[in-house]
């Protein structure tokens, strides 16, 4: 007898791939993978696509790949979520700022890929100084702030949550008037030399972080949380009996509380407010593995 050579289904590539042929809808919502390990999807399944472990250089390699296109569908259908931007004809007068795809799979704390994240950020070098961005300057906590925390946490015996809210600086509030060219790959096909009006911030825009910060300090504040002194990514929330901290680092956020409904509480109040993608109890923040 013979044995037949396995064969494995071929490979198509779509070369200029055509925005009207991204697969499927691009304002269906997707929803990202569990943090199941590749190795064990694998096992499943050779032909179904979970995540890929290749980050694309560009948006033409990333539009040859179904799950970088998934990827990249997400990020926009944020942008229309939480009302970024208009289309509008270009300026005559006024800066008009590029826009770039920026690929990275993120990992778990054993380097497993647990998802693929496609960021669209604008080319904020190219912005001047007094015409496209006034105040840029954003608090960022140093990592021996996040260090004390953690070391309150295991004095007073609390648990840490980690919380990443989807997208954040699309939620800050831009004042300055502000136009981005459309993305590549997602070009309207009935406007193609149209561009962006921003209405809220963009990676990559000088004033992104500060507008983040403000729109977050702000809603804290307004709930009853207390900001640090010296460290001003830090807010505190009392009750007669318990605490709840909160250290913010960018967009990152870490939290715990001597009661399990202060936690409950903080989430729901976050949730309320923006899309989180992730709450959990904390296991690797800044490339400190943390077991509790």
């Amino acid at each position: 007898s013979s044995v037949l050579p396995r064969r494995d289904p071929p490979l198509r590539v779509q070369k200029d791939h055509p925005s009207e042929q991204v697969i499927g809808d691009i304002n269906d919502r997707v929803t990202r993978n569990s943090k199941t390990s590749v190795k064990e999807l694998m096992g499943v399944s050779r032909y179904e696509c979970y995540t890929s472990l290749i980050e694309p250089k560009n948006a033409k390699e990333a539009l040859k790949d179904e799950c970088w296109i998934l990827a990249m569908q997400e990020e926009l259908e944020q942008f229309t979520r939480n009302n970024v931007w208009e289309l509008v004809p270009e300026p005559s007068s006024g800066n008009v700022i590029g826009t770039n795809w920026i690929f990275k799979n993120k990992t778990d704390e054993f380097g497993n890929v647990t998802s693929n994240n496609a960021r669209l950020v604008s080319q904020g070098y190219t912005q001047t100084q007094g015409i496209d961005f006034d105040e840029t300057f954003a608090p960022v906590a140093r990592l021996e702030s996040v260090r004390i925390f953690l070391s309150i946490a295991c004095l007073i015996k609390f648990i840490i949550y980690q919380m990443d809210v989807n997208s954040a600086f699309l939620n800050g509030i831009l004042h300055e008037e502000s136009y981005v060219k459309q993305p590549e790959g997602f070009k309207d096909p009935k406007n193609p030399n149209h561009v962006y009006r921003l209405k809220k911030a963009l990676y990559g825009l000088k004033q992104a972080p500060r507008a983040w910060y403000e729109c977050l300090t702000m809603y804290l504040l307004e709930k009853g949380f207390k900001r640090g002194g010296v460290n001003q990514t830090f807010f505190a929330l009392r009750t007669n009996v318990d605490l709840l901290a909160v250290q913010i680092y960018v967009d990152d956020i870490i939290f715990g509380s001597t009661s399990k409904k202060l936690v409950n509480h903080f989430v729901k109040l976050m949730s309320s407010e923006f899309e989180m993608s992730l709450v959990g109890e904390l296991s690797y923040f800044l490339g400190l593995q943390v077991k509790q």
